[in-house]
C-alpha cells in the first residue's frame, strides 16, 4: 500500500470516527434534553396524561370549544407525543379522577372549567376570579391574588387592552405527577400560556425546581395585534396564591 493510499484510508477512518462521536454526542444531548422535559412535565415514556378541556363560555352549547383553546390543546398534544406519553382528552365536567397518578393539563378559567374551580379551591385558595360583567364573555374578569388585582381590559376600551392568565404547577404530594393549570381571561391568553410553558420549561425548572409548585400571572401583550405570541411575566404570586386568606371579622 502506497503512502498516498494509506493517507486516504486513515483520513476516511478519522472522518468516520469523528462523525460517529458527533452523532453520539448529539444523541446524548437529545436524550438529556428529553429527560429534563419528561421530568419537569411528569411524563415518562409510556405513561398517560390528562388533558382537561374547558367549554366556550360565550357559547350556549356546553360542547363548544374556542378555536384558540383547540390550538392550545394541539400544542399540548405535540408535547405529550414528544415525551412518548399518551394523552387522554376529557371534558372538564366529566373528570372523576384524583391527582398525582397522571400528569394533568387543565385548560381554562373557573367560569369555563369546573376542574379548574376545584383546583383553585383546593390548592390555590388565595386566587379568585371575580366576574366584572355577568352578561358578558368570560374574559370580563379580574384575577385577584392576595392584594394584587389583574383586570381584563377589552382592546376597544384601551389601545392595547389588558389580558392576563394564571399559569400554575401544582404538586399535591411528593413523588406525584404534576398538575399544570392554565387559567386565562380569554382563550387567546390560554393559548399564550401554553406556548410560554412549552418554550420556557427549562427556565421554570431552574427557578422553581423540577418538582416545585409555582403560580405565575402572565400578561399577554397586545393580543389583538400579536395573538398569543408575545407574553411577559406580570407577577410571581406563588406565596399569595397558596395562602388561604383569613375570614373578615364581622
Amino acid at each position: 500500500m502506497t503512502d498516498s493510499v494509506l493517507n486516504v484510508v486513515l483520513g476516511l477512518v478519522a472522518s468516520a470516527i469523528s462523525a460517529g462521536l458527533g452523532w453520539l454526542a448529539q444523541s446524548l444531548r437529545r436524550r438529556r434534553r428529553l429527560g429534563r422535559i419528561r421530568a419537569f412535565f411528569g411524563m415518562p415514556a409510556g405513561t398517560e396524561c390528562l388533558l382537561v378541556v374547558n367549554h366556550h363560555a360565550a357559547s350556549e352549547s356546553s360542547k363548544s370549544v374556542s378555536r384558540h383553546d383547540v390550538y392550545a390543546l394541539m400544542e399540548l398534544s405535540a408535547l405529550v407525543k414528544e415525551c412518548g406519553a399518551q394523552a387522554e382528552i376529557v371534558v372538564h365536567d366529566q373528570v372523576r379522577q384524583g391527582l398525582g397518578n397522571k400528569a394533568e393539563f387543565c385548560l381554562g378559567g373557573p367560569a369555563s372549567n369546573a376542574r379548574t374551580a376545584a383546583h383553585l379551591a383546593s390548592w390555590l385558595p388565595g386566587v379568585d376570579f371575580a366576574i366584572q360583567n355577568p352578561d358578558g364573555p368570560y374574559g370580563d374578569t379580574t384575577i385577584k391574588v392576595g392584594e394584587q388585582e389583574f383586570a381584563y381590559v377589552h382592546p376597544d376600551a384601551a389601545p392595547e387592552g389588558q389580558t392576563y392568565v394564571l399559569l400554575a404547577r401544582l404538586h399535591p404530594r411528593p413523588g406525584s405527577r404534576p398538575v399544570f393549570l392554565i387559567a386565562g381571561q380569554t382563550a387567546t391568553s390560554n393559548h399564550a400560556a401554553v406556548r410560554h410553558l412549552v418554550a420556557n420549561h427549562r427556565a421554570l425548572s431552574r427557578r422553581h425546581g423540577v418538582d416545585g409548585t409555582f403560580a405565575l400571572v402572565l400578561r399577554v401583550v397586545n393580543a389583538r395585534a400579536y395573538g398569543p405570541d408575545v407574553v411577559e411575566l406580570a407577577a410571581d404570586v406563588t406565596a399569595a396564591a397558596t395562602t388561604r386568606t383569613a375570614p373578615v371579622a364581622a
